[in-house]
């Protein structure tokens, strides 16, 4: 991929049409509450920090965890018309452009464990390579991308909250290396007449990092444009998209949570 000299690349310098950029960025897109365009591609990416090994074998969900795949069947999900269709073998599962795939089942506040794997020989640049994404309700999408020695605008890499914040650092492994996701996800609250109460809100680890701390999120996560709130039930299903790259998935895990609940709340009156 031929990368273009950063003047080239700023916002307002008139030099770079967005059809010029898509691996880099655009230039014409709305500006986000941080000051930088959506997909602003002189918006600075995350350091590259190495994570260590990756994991061999799948660490077991703990006990009050509900698993979505046992390494053998996706009962747990669907597909666009009816049962998922993505292919399944050695304990893991593979997009195979048969379309998105969502849990049956559908979850609120929650931790969610996933593990993933970008094909190897990686193929393709920028959003074109090991592209897939991990979305909570349906939309609030934290991305699945190789971003290993793979430039490509900051808030759509791997473990960004895509389109609004890049991860503090870009912990990707090689393509084909197994790598974890560990979120804890807080559903936004809305009032009666649809007014967000609460933002919904993200802790995420990517291969034993933190790259997410309590973060806002600010709306659904859409391309090219600024994130909004529409109104939804307090759950919704866990997504998985088909972006057409043969990603791999294995040891998917959720434990439901009540965030509004203390640990040491006294017991309500009788």
């Amino acid at each position: 991929m031929r990368i273009l000299p950063l003047p080239l690349l700023l916002a307002g310098s008139g030099l770079c049409a967005s059809s010029c950029a898509q691996d880099l960025g655009y230039t014409d897109t709305p500006f986000l509450p941080s000051g930088w365009r959506v997909h602003d591609p002189a918006r600075p990416r995350p350091p590259v920090v190495d994570p260590g090994p990756a994991p061999g074998a799948p660490v077991p969900p703990p006990a009050d965890a509900i698993v979505l795949f046992d390494g053998k069947s996706l009962d747990a999900f669907r597909g666009r018309d009816g049962a998922a269709k993505w292919a399944v073998a050695g304990g893991y599962f593979e997009a195979n452009r048969t379309g998105d795939i969502e849990t049956v089942a559908e979850f609120g506040d929650c931790q969610l464990h996933v593990e993933w794997a970008t094909p190897v020989p990686a193929r393709g640049s920028g959003q074109g390579r090991g592209n897939s994404g991990v979305f909570l309700f349906r939309r609030y999408e934290i991305q699945v991308l190789d971003s290993f020695d793979n430039a490509t605008y900051a808030d759509g890499q791997a473990a960004a909250l895509y389109g609004q914040v890049p991860p503090l650092v870009n912990v990707c492994r090689r393509p084909g290396e197994w790598q974890t996701y560990d979120v804890v996800f807080r559903a936004p609250r809305f009032a009666d007449d649809g007014k967000v109460l609460e933002p919904a809100r993200a802790t995420v680890i990517h291969n034993g990092v933190l790259v997410h701390h309590d973060q806002e999120i600010l709306g659904e996560m859409v391309h090219r444009r600024l994130p909004v709130y529409t109104r939804h039930g307090p759950k919704g299903p866990i997504k998985l998209q088909d972006h057409g790259d043969p990603v791999r998935f294995r040891n998917l895990w959720v434990r439901e949570l009540d965030l509004d609940r203390k640990a040491d709340a006294a017991p309500a009156p009788k």
